[in-house]
């Protein structure tokens, strides 16, 4: 993995400054809205009422339910085992040339089908170190102060998911770290993905298509109602476990700008980026980011938490759940559909043609690495045959 570069040093101070003048401060939990009626943690049409700051057309059911169906079969089985078994052999192909053949890929079949499962699961902590946080971010991007719900005070936000998802590329259990941060080009709040684990695979334009990072992840939720996740990586340097319990639990609308503008624009940070941060978009339903699940922050039990623990503050300030599956597209490797609006978002969303959409194609990587087998094998047998012929 790439080393992270360090930005500037007028950036670091004066992020340094701004985080130093909130360490006292709880993220978000100055203002508060008035406290929601008690809900069972599980019910997801609990969720359905309209959030403050809704989008002007409401989705209707029928819109949430054929975009839903329409990503599910996005999602081909076969086909993500078929990228499985190619990623075996993915080191036939430099990553020079794997990107260009996703690019292909991509022109062929614009989105992928991007399914998030029941109970995904957030921790958001105040930024500890400004600085060591600005270092991971690609060049163009600023820490941001970011609200989880509709409310809070804003705060720099380091956030933790841990989800299990299914996609028209991988399938299994995935961590992301990401800060929140602004694309200083387009003035956009964005997630930038500044690490992940999984225990399938992955692909970013500093690794290529790559092999599981964490085999023996575990997120799952129990018949007690608690969600239980231990991920560690590889190398056994960053580990997260903990369980929860969903016990209180409450839904509370989630702020806009975070969760819908924020996935407009999501990047990758230095370490998981070739060249700039690869940002890309996801198209959704705004509904989908309108309410979740906030967790009681003593419903929490910390077993372990070393992944990324250099820039986080001690204990998370917020703890959020989305007790239903989210349907997203996914931009493909090397697109990007650049949204600048909720509108534009929303709009784009209710126009998506899933009957004339083809599903994201392993094609043209497949023709690459047959190609780059034929070519290191008749290396070899030239080698061969001239170490042969000097005897």
């Amino acid at each position: 993995m790439e080393h992270a570069r360090h930005a500037t040093v007028s950036r670091h101070v004066a992020g340094a400054g701004e985080c130093a003048a909130d360490a006292g401060r709880p993220a978000g939990v100055a203002r508060r809205v008035p406290k929601a009626s008690a809900a069972p943690a599980a019910d997801a049409g609990h969720l359905a009422a309209a959030a403050p700051g809704a989008a002007a057309v409401p989705d209707s059911p029928n819109d949430v339910e054929r975009f839903a169906k329409g990503t599910e079969r996005l999602v081909d089985p076969v086909t993500v085992g078929s990228i499985h078994f190619l990623q075996q052999f993915a080191g036939v192909l430099p990553r020079r040339v794997q990107r260009p053949l996703m690019a292909r890929s991509a022109e062929a079949s614009p989105y992928m089908g991007f399914v998030v499962e029941p109970y995904a699961f957030f921790l958001f902590s105040e930024v500890a170190d400004c600085v060591r946080a600005e270092a991971l971010l690609p060049e163009g991007f600023r820490l941001c102060k970011a609200s989880v719900f509709v409310g809070d005070e804003p705060a720099h936000l380091a956030v933790q998911s841990f989800f299990r998802v299914h996609t028209s590329a991988f399938w299994g259990a995935r961590a992301e770290c990401y800060l929140m941060a602004q694309d200083e080009r387009t003035g956009l709040l964005s997630w930038v993905i500044v690490d992940y684990l999984s225990d399938t695979i992955s692909y970013d334009g500093a690794h290529g298509l790559r092999a599981p990072s964490a085999p023996r992840a575990v997120v799952t939720t129990t018949c007690e109602g608690r969600v239980v996740v231990d991920v560690q990586d590889a190398a056994g340097e960053g580990r997260v476990a903990f369980g929860a319990s969903l016990a209180g639990a409450r839904p509370r609308p989630l702020d806009r700008r975070m969760w819908v503008e924020g996935n407009l624009s999501v990047g990758y940070g230095r370490a998981l980026s070739a060249e700039g941060a690869d940002v890309f978009s996801l198209t959704f339903l705004p509904k989908e980011m309108e309410r979740a699940l906030e967790i009681p922050l003593e419903n929490l039990d910390m077993a372990c938490s070393t992944w990324h623990a250099d820039i986080l503050a001690p204990r998370p300030a917020r703890l959020a759940c989305f007790p239903f599956a989210q349907h997203v597209l996914s931009d493909s490797p090397g697109r990007s559909s650049g949204y600048a609006s909720e509108r534009e978002l929303a709009r784009a969303a209710r126009a998506v043609d899933f009957d004339s959409l083809r599903a994201f194609s392993v094609a043209p990587v497949r023709a690459g690495m047959a190609a780059g087998a034929v070519l290191t094998v008749g290396a070899v047998a030239a080698l061969a045959w001239a170490l042969f012929r000097k005897r």
